[in-house]
């Protein structure tokens, strides 16, 4: 697919890969250069305090298995299976 470089260096991603990759107006978009290529790559950006809580979550969750009072699974499968059970 080709697209051409407009003024204010903008360019349209063709419809077909919009809709492959299931973008959507307002998503971000991180643009760099690899080997002499211009990559574009789909990001989700979360709040720093999203981030903190999920780390303090497993931070605790941590100190639960150590300690032996949290469930530890081999696999998913595994869990899904107990998980079923109640």
């Amino acid at each position: 697919m080709i697209t051409e470089l407009r003024a204010k260096s903008q360019v349209t991603i063709p419809k077909e890969l919009v809709k492959k990759l299931g973008l959507t107006k307002g998503d971000k978009l991180s643009f760099f250069e690899q080997d002499g290529m211009i990559c574009i790559l789909p990001v989700v950006i979360y709040p720093k305090n999203y981030i903190n809580d999920l780390r303090n979550e497993l931070e605790v969750t941590k100190a639960k298995i150590a300690a032996g009072n949290h469930s530890v699974f081999d696999s998913v499968d595994a869990l899904f299976t107990k998980l079923e059970e109640h």
